[in-house]
Formats: C-alpha cells, structure tokens, sequence
C-alpha cells in the first residue's frame, strides 16, 4: 500500500485538475456559443469533448473504476463523429452561400 500523504497528495492534484478542467469548459461553451465566427464554434466543440474526455480520464484514476475509460473512449468516438458532421455542414452551407454570391454577380 502507498503511502498516505502521497495518496492524498494525488487526490489534491485530481481534484485540482477536474476544477480546473471544469472552468475551461465552461469558457469553451462560451466561446462555442458566443462565436464570432462559425469555425470558433467548431473548434470549440471539439475542445469542450476533449476536456470531458480527460475529466473522464481523470475520474477513472480517481474513483479507481476501469470501465470509465471505456465510456471514455467511447465518447471520443462520438465527439469525433460529432465534429466531423458539424464541419460538412458548415462546409454545405459555406458552398451555398458562395454559389448564391458568384450568381448575384
């Protein structure tokens, strides 16, 4: 068994690191809402999955369960995908629009 202040030392640098992972978070979300611009938002999003994947990460070390790393995994398949979508159709539209532009012209 480790040693106890080293334990808790550990548990302090976790707790730390989810809060301060949870207030990134929610400066993503701002920036994801907030834009100003369509690709912010974007890459927002991408950022505000990876932060929850990492706060996932880090629970599964702190509550010493395995199977957390598993939905981790499966959710950064899905905010893979996610983002993937999102850019196809911000790229659909970004190629309307600029169709419209070139025959107004």
């Amino acid at each position: 068994m480790a040693d106890p202040v080293l334990q808790n030392a550990y548990h302090v640098l976790f707790v730390g690191a989810i809060i301060f992972l949870a207030v990134m978070l929610v400066c993503c979300f701002i920036r994801a809402v907030r834009g100003p611009k369509v690709a912010d938002r974007i890459v927002a999003t991408n950022m505000i999955g990876t932060i929850v994947m990492v706060i996932i990460a880090i629970l599964s070390l702190l509550l010493k369960e395995g199977y957390l790393v598993d939905i981790c995994i499966i959710y950064a398949m899905i905010s893979f995908l996610a983002v993937i979508v999102l850019t196809k159709v911000y790229m659909g539209v970004y190629l309307e629009r600029k169709k419209k532009k070139e025959e107004e012209k």
